[in-house]
């Protein structure tokens, strides 16, 4: 054992006096597991790129949740309906209801029929054999009803736009009231800008009173 100021080395380690028994064991004990936390690059866990997006869409979940009370009672009722699309909106549109994004949980769900629905979400640049079914589709939608074209595609034409096939964009053929633009936009935009219209929606409503 050697002094060395007020403390002293014990086998090469640094002590303070203890010099036996089990207080040496537990000091001993104690100061490597200090020179581990200090030898810890970061004592942070740091949240993945995944874990921070499924924040990101809960946080903008409850804000939408809490409008689709106030608007629609606890639940918001869409049918989808494809004029002509790639099927690259339906796939962004599908993942809405899997376990990472998981929109029922907000009180929203897609309907079979337009006749259930509050809300009609068109894909698609409207081909001229579908434009007739999207007329009848609108028309079954009890009013007050919201129409949302989706995709570039739905709202103009996209790739497809001058095509003899197609009447360029859902609102060649039916009135629009909401857009959300993308080729195709993903599920995460799908839902910030469901949380946009219904925020506008709200808002026409409280001027009405």
């Amino acid at each position: 054992m050697t002094k060395c100021g007020k403390f002293y080395i014990l086998g090469g380690e640094l002590g303070c006096g203890v010099e036996a028994g089990p207080q040496k064991y537990l000091f001993k004990t104690m100061f490597k597991l200090l020179l581990k936390i200090l030898r810890t690059p970061s004592n942070l866990i740091s949240i993945s790129d995944e874990d921070r997006e499924q924040a990101e869409v809960l946080a903008v979940g409850k804000k939408l949740e809490d409008k689709v009370k106030v608007l629609f009672k606890g639940s918001l009722a869409i049918r989808q309906v494809d004029a002509g699309s790639d099927n690259a909106c339906e796939q962004e549109l599908v993942a809405l209801s899997n376990s990472f994004y998981d929109i029922d949980r907000f009180g929203i769900h897609f309907v079979a029929s337009p006749k259930h629905a509050d809300m009609l979400m068109v894909t698609g640049p409207v081909t001229r054999n579908m434009a007739e079914a999207l007329k009848r589709a609108y028309n079954a939608t009890p009013n007050p009803k919201i129409i949302v074209a989706v995709g570039d595609d739905a709202i103009n034409g996209g790739l497809f736009k001058g095509s003899y096939a197609v009447q360029d964009g859902v609102g060649e053929v039916i009135p629009v009231d909401y857009c959300i633009p993308g080729d195709p936009p993903s599920p995460k935009t799908i839902i910030c800008h469901l949380l946009n219209l219904l925020e506008v929606v709200h808002a026409k409503s409280l001027s009405k009173k």
